[in-house]
């Protein structure tokens, strides 16, 4: 009789390290119980660690181009250029400066990234929060992709193209080497050789596409470091995110 008294008075407490895990988990190294603030805040945290770690790892010298993941490239429909550098003078060498500048102009806009999301962290709701605890080891970059790729993406354009205009090395800007690879392999498209040869131009918007690449590099780099905190102690730089990132484990583990 006692046995069934007990097990029914542990019934409703089981039921709400499951079903209510949403609104209390037990920290099993302390024995304290996180609040939903505590929650809130810890993923808060997590998300600006996140967010500064990719955003300065990325703004480095060689964030993107050193890095073989993240390089970016000409888009595919330049595909016709480097498929035919032979036939532009100093193509090879023109190519390689171009991809290099970009990636540079994808490093230097990188700097700014971070206050973009300052809103998207702040607005975090307390659903939102536990969904993202309760998630795989991104749920926390898709959740930032969900609710600032579209205002990042405007806010962000501005930079990148501010970035192509500007004169890095040797006086030249990015768009300045692009327009010239560009140019060349144009005029060579709209001969009558290039004609018959079935060549065709190329009209890009360099600054689009590579802030699309740009964000890509940013949300992966973020995702990365999401999954080591989630699953790295280590990586857990703060009390609270050892808090609750270690209950979000015991919290699976009691489940």
């Amino acid at each position: 009789m006692r046995r069934i008294l007990l097990s029914l008075l542990l019934l409703p407490i089981l039921f709400i390290g499951c079903a209510e895990f949403s609104q209390v988990i037990e920290n099993q190294q302390t024995g304290s119980p996180l609040t939903q603030q505590d929650v809130i805040n810890g993923l808060k945290e997590a998300l600006k660690v996140g967010i500064n770690i990719a955003a300065g790892e990325l703004s480095r010298q060689d964030g993107y181009y050193g890095n073989e993941m993240l390089r970016i490239l000409l888009p595919e429909e330049a595909r016709t250029i480097t498929e035919n550098l032979h036939r532009i003078p100093g193509g090879e060498a023109l190519l390689n400066e171009v991809i290099l500048r970009i990636n540079r102009s994808a490093e230097n806009a990188a700097r700014e990234v971070i206050p973009v999301f300052t809103d998207a962290i702040s607005a975090l709701s307390i659903p939102d929060a536990f969904e993202i605890l309760r998630g795989n080891n991104d749920a926390a970059t898709r959740y930032l992709r969900d609710k600032t790729h579209e205002r990042l993406f405007s806010l962000y354009q501005p930079k990148i193209k501010d970035s192509l205009d500007k004169r890095l090395v040797g006086n030249l800007s990015t768009n300045d080497s692009w327009e010239k690879l560009s140019t060349q392999w144009n005029r060579i498209a709209g001969s009558i050789a290039g004609q018959i040869a079935g060549f065709e131009k190329v009209d890009i918007e360099l600054d689009r596409y590579l802030t699309g690449r740009a964000l890509e590099g940013l949300f992966s780099k973020l995702a990365e470091e999401e999954a080591k905190i989630r699953n790295n102690p280590r990586a857990r730089v703060s009390e609270l995110l050892q808090r609750v990132f270690g209950s979000r484990e015991a919290g699976r583990r009691g489940m």
